[in-house]
């Protein structure tokens, strides 16, 4: 790293990342070089100097980067300069004696144009030129023909030729559209060129402030005090995800308070225990925040109120125990995915968004601070995270989301790190939130219920990202609360601890994963295995993928059937989840008839291909009477499919005439049900007329927690509830007097 001085601003040269990296920190100029005419003189001064730089950053509270392509505009005004003063044209050795008094008189203007006006205002100093042309062109002297011939000679021996190298750089043919009627002196002709990443200093993520140029701003909403808006650019298929939280947008003294106060807090050294529960050290991160915030504030002369501490606290804590932008990522509930690919800092964050799929950020994370992140999730999970175990499979919470984290580094990644994210809600999702979205109608909601209530074994089969997951969470809160549940996963995504918190029995147990292989986990097998002596529960599997799919048919089989059994498999439908049963995973082909039902969920594209949907597009049975392939042997039949047209679960005939098998088995275990099949039918219309009034409720009366676990779980288990009281009263289950007194029920909560 060398170092140089000048009057205006130090810099220093990082010759491993080719950044320049100016001091502008108590300058009486601005940090900005499309502003400040002295500041882009500076940086295209310090490009003389420094030729092989590819960015620059002008360094005060905040850092603003330029980079390599905005560099080069600057690059090659230095170089125009150079090429000029080699080429001779502003010697003065260049007149002759005849015209020595025209030139003695026109030739400091235009030094003076291209060695000072030129640094700091290219495009004015362009037009002072064009214009002094023009104006020497005009005048005619019919006494003194003589000096229209010097005239002549310095256009053309002068003015010409430096005006041809400074036409010949890439910022004068981009302002060519402004150079008409441009005022000399106005800088707005650079604000459409230099747009310079920003990041305040108490953070590392870069920030890229201004809306996409030429982008159209199709959506744009508010989570807090943080603005998103969509932006979709011309000729790009992928939109632009532009968040704008409060940190970008604090006052100057606002910055000093943070990046003082990071630099105090960064000299507590956490210890691997508190890193170990996160929510503990923010705890304690955000009590001695909020106090030093307050103590540094004095010491400032700010005066700040109790919730604007709470604000910069919020901040500051998100910046150093918490994730940094990833925090504002994560709590959008309307993220699915993010994508920070290697290496780290080439490129921008990507996102997948519910309604826009695949979206570029106006975020730009540095090598630092991925770094750190790393570190963070290789502590918390207590899984490597080396050159011998170079992928690491967790998952995180933040306010607002959960994730499942993948991270890999080299050996794996021949350029670093690379994290991938897929987002899921900090609460539970439930079905009627399903409904509401478009997911699935009221009808598939209330048959999926009828049949987790009726303990079957049910595979959630779907693509990646189509949310499988979320559906068996949802389906996890239809079963009773009288019954245990057991939970195996590698990464804890499904919401236990909020069932826990609404009084359900749930026991979780963490296995292995196939990807990390930590020594010290059990496996995915033993610990289905194990379940088995944890008495008599539900069963949840987070992913069938490996060795515990031979366990968990061993499990339907032995005894697990007794209860619900669910679990998520990568696969498109019935027949090809059978397929990576049987022959990805190598469980005996017989052995699959222990799956009751499979419902596939899948991602469903707009003609365009520009959007996607997620949604539930089969509800099928697998039959028991057949011996080697149940697609051939008629096994799989459609109790509900999805029809685009109407976008939405149609039931089939099978369905409506009663023809179930695994239904009517239901309906054998319920004394009141057997070979009644519009008792069933009626029982699973109920579901379906419960779930689409707390759906409309919801809409009707802007009541959203109508859809969440709390008011879901209330309503199910008023439902057995009231259905139990009925059949006392009445001895039958009569569905109209079951939904009125539910719906009674449901009003008072409204």
């Amino acid at each position: 790293m060398s170092i140089r001085e000048k009057d205006i601003f130090d810099y220093e040269f990082e010759e491993d990342t080719r950044t320049v990296r100016v001091n502008t920190l108590g300058s009486i100029y601005g940090a900005s070089v499309e502003d400040y005419p002295e500041v882009m003189a500076r940086v295209v001064d310090i490009l003389q100097e420094v030729p092989n730089a590819s960015s620059v950053i002008l360094s005060e509270s905040r850092d603003y980067e330029y980079s390599e392509e905005q560099v080069r505009l600057l690059k090659e005004i230095a170089d125009a300069i150079q090429e000029i003063s080699n080429k001779g044209l502003l010697s003065t050795n260049i007149r002759n004696d005849k015209c020595g008094q025209l030139y003695s008189e026109q030739l400091p203007e235009v030094q003076n144009i291209v060695l000072n006006n030129l640094k700091q205002d290219p495009v004015g100093a362009y037009v002072e030129l064009k214009r002094k042309k023009r104006h020497l062109r005009q005048e005619q002297d019919e006494t003194y023909p003589q000096q229209s011939r010097c005239r002549k000679y310095f256009v053309q021996d002068v003015l010409n030729p430096v005006m041809k190298i400074l036409e010949n750089t890439q910022i004068i043919k981009k302002a060519s559209d402004y150079i008409t009627g441009h005022h000399i002196g106005d800088r707005e002709v650079y604000r459409e060129f230099f747009h310079p990443l920003v990041r305040p200093n108490f953070m590392l993520t870069k920030y890229m402030s201004l809306p996409p140029e030429r982008g159209e701003e199709v959506e744009r909403y508010s989570r807090g005090e943080v603005e998103v808006s969509i932006y979709n650019v011309p000729e790009k298929t992928r939109p632009v995800y532009h968040v704008n939280p409060p940190e970008f947008n604090l006052p100057e003294e606002k910055y000093n308070l943070l990046d003082a106060a990071r630099r105090f807090m960064a000299s507590h050294e956490p210890e691997s225990g508190e890193f170990a529960e996160p929510d503990r050290m923010r705890e304690v991160f955000e009590s001695i925040g909020r106090d030093m915030l307050r103590d540094i504030a004095n010491q400032m002369g700010i005066q700040l109120s109790k919730d604007e501490i709470e604000s910069i606290g919020e901040i500051l804590n998100r910046y150093t125990s918490g994730l940094g932008v990833l925090e504002l990522l994560l709590a959008d509930p309307k993220i699915q995915d993010v994508y920070i690919n290697s290496p780290i800092g080439g490129s921008p964050i990507y996102i997948a968004h519910e309604h826009y799929g695949e979206c570029e950020t106006n975020l730009i994370p540095t090598k630092d601070e991925a770094e750190s992140w790393a570190t963070q999730f290789r502590i918390q999970s207590g899984r490597p995270l080396d050159e011998a175990n170079p992928v690491l499979d967790t998952e995180t919470e933040v306010k607002g989301g959960r994730a499942r984290v993948a991270v890999i580094q080299e050996n794996l990644s021949p350029e670093g790190l690379a994290f991938a994210f897929r987002r899921h809600r900090s609460r539970a999702w439930t079905l009627p939130l399903f409904v509401s979205n478009g997911t699935i109608n009221a009808i598939g909601a209330g048959l999926l219920s009828f049949i987790v209530d009726g303990n079957r074994s049910v595979l959630f089969a779907g693509t990646r990202g189509a949310g499988k997951t979320s559906i068996l969470s949802a389906s996890m809160l239809e079963i009773m609360k009288n019954h245990r549940i057991v939970t195996v996963e590698d990464t804890l995504e499904l919401p236990v601890p909020q069932m826990k918190d609404l009084g359900y029995n749930v026991e979780r147990m963490k296995s292995r994963s196939v990807i990390t292989q930590v020594e010290n986990e059990m496996t995915a097998d033993n610990a289905i295995r194990t379940s088995l002596r944890m008495g008599d529960s539900a069963l949840v599997i987070g992913e069938v993928r490996s060795d515990e799919a031979q366990a968990l048919y061993e499990a339907m089989r032995v005894g697990a059937v007794a209860n619900f059994v669910g679990g998520t498999i990568h696969g498109e439908d019935a027949y090809s989840v059978f397929d990576r049963v049987v022959n990805d995973l190598g469980v005996p082909t017989t052995s699959f008839k222990a799956t009751d039902i499979v419902v596939s969920v899948n991602k469903i594209k707009s003609p365009d291909g520009l959007e996607t949907y997620r949604r539930v597009t089969g509800i099928t049975e697998v039959r028991k009477e057949w011996r080697e392939d149940p697609l051939e042997e008629n096994a799989f039949v459609d109790l509900m499919r999805y029809d685009s047209s109407k976008d939405e679960l149609v039931p089939t005939d099978e369905l409506l005439n009663g023809e179930s098998l695994i239904l009517n088995r239901i309906a054998e275990n319920v004394r009141e049900w057997k070979n009644d099949w519009e008792a069933v039918w009626q029982n699973i219309k109920m579901r379906e007329e419960m779930k689409k009034t707390l759906a409309d409720k919801a809409e009707e009366y802007d009541r959203p927690e109508l859809l969440e676990a709390e008011t879901v779980v209330k309503a199910n288990q008023k439902f057995h509830l009231l259905s139990n009281r009925v059949y006392e009263e009445y001895g039958s289950q009569e569905p109209e007097r079951i939904l009125n007194r539910w719906n009674e029920w449901l009003d008072q909560q409204v």
